[in-house]
């Protein structure tokens, strides 16, 4: 499988927020230039380790660290040998589930547990609309940034934006649960990895819920319809984008882990995030 940050959409994405990008033999670097320092390069999930290239990246733009998030153990082993360390923090998710689309809906649905489905059953009546035009993620935009603490992230209407011309048309979803009156009470974003070697797979990619919106458990519904959407568009996985994982505890992360162990799926590891200091040269 191609992890979607080794597709040409999320190139574009990266490129479009002032990332340099450099694609050898479908591998994707990506480097960010800091003023008299030099630049960080960053590579996340390649199908290969490629020390020459990374080399000759690294007299080309500067280098002075390194980041590499390998897909399996041997890769890991190989980093180890060649003096990279593992950090105690992670910028991927360093586990995950993954559903099986090619399941019936179904038997899809028969793996959530009992309480997901009942909660599926209780949203069938939410409005649920789609944003997908420049004005309408500005929409979404205010609406995430009304529904959460004043301290968590949202992305800028901008960012948002690029994102959905990165990756156009059947390639992402943005979709947003509403109230009675229309206001939006919770949303959520889904990528897709459009590359024809990545096996399909759609990512849930971010979400928000406020109160109102965690009282009428919307965001199953959502989740649910993203899924039905993934399977209608032929692919073939879902990923979580995302637990928790005791090597790299964030206690942060409990709560929407158990949200989506709800929904059943496979769990996955990855090695975690190897570094590398060096001088530039």
């Amino acid at each position: 499988m191609v992890d979607i940050r080794q597709t040409l959409s999320y190139a574009k994405y990266l490129r479009s927020l002032g990332w340099v990008v450099e694609r050898t033999g479908e591998i994707s670097y990506f480097i960010k230039k800091f003023p008299l320092l030099g630049s960080l390069l960053k590579i996340q999930r390649p199908d290969e380790i490629r020390m020459d290239t990374i080399s000759k990246l690294c007299r080309k733009h500067g280098v002075f660290q390194i980041i590499i998030e390998p897909k399996n153990d041997l890769d890991a082993k190989y980093l180890i040998s060649s003096g990279f360390k593992l950090a105690k923090d992670t910028y991927l998710p360093s586990k995950t589930l993954l559903i099986d689309l090619t399941e019936s809906k179904e038997d899809i649905l028969k793996k959530f547990k009992k309480d997901a489905r009942q909660a599926i059953r209780k949203g069938s009546g939410l409005n649920i609309k789609e944003y997908s035009t420049p004005d309408e993620i500005r929409i979404f935009r205010e609406g995430w940034k009304k529904s959460v603490k004043l301290n968590r992230f949202v992305p800028s209407t901008e960012q948002l934006i690029k994102l959905k011309k990165s990756f156009p048309q059947s390639y992402s979803l943005f979709l947003a649960s509403h109230n009675i009156v229309g206001r939006i009470i919770g949303g959520v974003i889904f990528t897709t990895s459009s590359h024809e070697r990545s096996n399909y797979i759609t990512y849930y990619w971010q979400a928000f819920t406020n109160n109102e919106g965690r009282t009428t458990l919307s965001q199953y519904s959502l989740l649910w319809q993203g899924i039905l959407w993934a399977k209608k568009n032929g692919y073939k996985i879902f990923d979580f984008e995302g637990i928790y994982d005791p090597r790299f505890p964030n206690r942060s992360w409990k709560g929407f882990t158990h949200f989506k162990h709800s929904f059943g799926g496979n769990e996955v590891e990855y090695p975690g995030c190897y570094t590398k200091l060096r001088l530039p040269r």
